[in-house]
């Protein structure tokens, strides 16, 4: 039966994920399915599915800094937010039937946004490191945080004498570093993430704790170190297929009955307040309109971490196991959702953004943009490697060039060495608008990521009657074509390159030994 469920949550994860919706929504759909057959999740898929939520959880502790979470943004829009939302959600929970403790439980489990969506999409658009990227994990960790300390209320039971030890873990962390530098084989560096994670959570459950807790805090000893990311990328791909028996079980529960769609309709109806908060919070710390719409985009979606603490809130009996149903839903629901608003988010802004500018306050803004370019007559977009090795070589040779990028840490790297660089966000038509560019004469687009958004920087540029040399980095014919439509020149990545200089030896026949 096993080879069942994991077939149908392929099919439809699949199916989802050509239409551009979340995978997850598709397992819990193959769950929904499979309950009306009458299947009963064994003790396989359990297991499996507490095996994802540990690896979540150990990948989220990798990410804990107190760098990224005490931001006056962060823990002021993140905290304030919770504290609002978690008020507007307790009366509705008390009218559809949860007791005063369900009710704030669950309440404050609505005001999280998922972790696993902001942190794909980001990535797939190759934003982690964005302004708004990093403001937007801030949150989340901070919510993740807030889940944890539910989980470990919800989970119950008085800690045993031994748990004060736990304190001195700490301690390992050189040790454990020390471990990780000495592992370069990837199957051991793997095989080092899980013992990691299960040894964690075995470890706290030993003494009567979460062992969510513990795959967490076990995650955070690694805060910082080089080779964290090698950590995360090695159990990446376990978490996510694991993740899959968790929805499966919870999909398993079956429908909701009417007054649980009632629940659930109310809850969605809400999401567009959730989201109107989020912006009116990030106006109020002073962010720029572009900044708190992108963010906000990003965090409109309920949590998995609702589904999480909630299962642990339905195993101690502290609410029924119906609301874990309707969470469910309600979550696969808003994925839709935030994945279509994902889709069209620069058509809403150009839609709407000049709207959205007017709440913007007339203040200096964390993430402020510069309005003039001064005497640069070359600018790189996108200082990733290759974008760095141009600016470096105009500088090199002694030419006024600047480096727009939205990763604050690599612009701070970049004016630490002696380069002029200056944060921004390309695909902001706005900025655009106001630049002042007048001594520009080339521009190199050397940004990685969508072709689309290269395309749309240039059409930004010519609508701007830019009229100097805009060279941008392609990967194959099709972007060749999209790119000189634009009205820009096209430059192969240097792997095509390479490849004809290759091929050109080899047929060179004299350069052949004989």
């Amino acid at each position: 039966m096993d080879i069942i469920w994991i077939g149908l949550a392929f099919l439809l994860g699949l199916t989802l994920d050509r239409i551009q919706i979340p995978p997850l929504v598709g397992y819990l759909l193959a769950g929904l399915g499979l309950s009306f057959t009458g299947y009963e999740p064994g003790y396989m898929l359990q297991e499996i599915a507490h095996l994802g939520v540990i690896f979540l959880l150990f990948t989220v502790g990798l990410h804990i800094s107190l760098k990224n979470i005490l931001q006056k943004e962060v823990l002021g829009v993140g905290l304030i937010h919770l504290a609002i939302s978690s008020v507007i959600f307790v009366p509705v929970s008390l009218y559809f039937g949860l007791n005063l403790e369900a009710a704030i439980l669950v309440s404050i489990t609505l005001g999280f946004s998922s972790t696993v969506l902001a942190a794909k999409d980001l990535e797939n658009r190759n934003e982690l490191g964005s302004y708004y990227g990093k403001l937007a994990i801030g949150i989340l960790i901070v919510q993740d945080l807030v889940a944890i300390g539910i989980i470990a209320y919800a989970g119950g039971g008085v800690p045993s004498y031994w748990a004060i030890l736990l304190l001195g873990l700490p301690l390992l962390r050189p040790l454990l570093s020390k471990l990780l530098y000495l592992v370069e084989r990837d199957e051991l560096l793997l095989l080092m993430s899980l013992s990691l994670a299960v040894g964690g959570s075995a470890l706290f459950e030993s003494v009567n704790l979460s062992g969510e807790l513990g795959a967490l805090v076990i995650g955070m000893l690694f805060v910082n170190n080089d080779k964290a990311d090698q950590l995360e990328k090695k159990i990446w791909g376990i978490k996510e297929a694991f993740l899959v028996g968790f929805f499966l079980e919870i999909g398993l529960g079956g429908f909701p009955d009417l007054n649980g769609f009632k629940f659930i309709g109310f809850l969605l109806l809400l999401l567009p307040i959730k989201a109107v908060l989020f912006y009116g919070l990030f106006i109020a710390f002073k962010l720029r309109s572009r900044t708190g719409f992108l963010s906000t985009i990003t965090l409109t979606a309920y949590s998995e971490f609702t589904l999480i603490a909630g299962a642990v809130a339905v195993s101690a009996g502290i609410i029924p196991s119906q609301i874990i149903i309707i969470l469910g839903l309600l979550t696969a629901i808003s994925y839709v959702i935030n994945s279509i608003l994902v889709r069209y988010e620069d058509f809403v802004w150009q839609r709407f953004g000049s709207k959205l500018r007017e709440f913007e306050r007339d203040v200096k803004h964390p993430d402020h943009q510069p309005v003039s370019l001064g005497a640069s007559k070359y600018v790189v977009i996108g200082l990733g490697q290759t974008g760095q090795a141009a600016l470096k070589h105009f500088h090199d040779n002694g030419e006024s060039a600047v480096g727009i990028d939205i990763d604050p840490d690599r612009i701070k790297m970049l004016l630490d060495e002696g380069y002029r660089t200056l944060y921004a966000d390309a695909q902001d038509s706005t900025f655009w608008e106001e630049l002042d560019m007048k001594k520009v004469e080339n521009i190199v687009i050397s940004m990685s990521g969508d072709i689309y958004t290269k395309e749309f920087i240039v059409r930004q540029l010519r609508k701007k009657k830019f009229k100097g040399s805009i060279r941008v980095l392609t990967q194959n014919d099709r972007e060749d074509k999209l790119i000189i439509e634009s009205g820009a020149t096209p430059i192969s990545i240097p792997a095509v390159q390479m490849g004809q200089k290759l091929a050109e030896l080899s047929l060179d026949r004299s350069d052949q030994n004989v």
